[in-house]
């Protein structure tokens, strides 16, 4: 069964998963506080869409970034081919798709999608399912 639901949001999020920074007093990575705040964003939005428990299985995950472009108009459904990554912004969304407890670790989707495109208002589709375990 597919699962599908929007995350309506004011602006899109700047944070992605390429924004962690390096201590080289203590020789440690850690996160940005845009990412932090991204991460923090998703989490709250994402919790309503959650199964009642993880999935075991493969997953297939498509994803539509919708960026928000209040003008030209004309410029609206077509592809973003600017940045951020789509790779870099959907691995901080999938991280919190975990977290959240919609399946058990990020190795399982098996089968990714992502689409970046400009919009009226800014917003992510999210379309998920478990994958026959064949």
């Amino acid at each position: 069964m597919k699962n599908k639901f929007i995350l309506k949001l004011g602006t899109m999020p700047k944070g992605t998963a390429q924004m962690k920074r390096y201590n080289g007093r203590t020789h440690t990575y850690f996160k940005s506080k845009t990412l932090m705040e991204t991460e923090r964003l998703y989490h709250t939005m994402l919790l309503p869409h959650r199964p009642e428990t993880p999935s075991e299985a493969p997953i297939r995950l498509f994803i539509v970034l919708y960026f928000d472009k209040k003008s030209p108009q004309k410029l609206w459904g077509k592809y973003k081919t600017t940045r951020p990554d789509v790779d870099n912004f959907c691995k901080a969304l999938i991280d919190q798709m975990t977290q959240v407890g919609f399946w058990n670790d990020d190795s399982q989707v098996a089968d990714f999608h992502a689409v970046k495109r400009y919009a009226a208002e800014a917003q992510i589709y999210i379309e998920w399912e478990e994958l026959p375990d064949e």
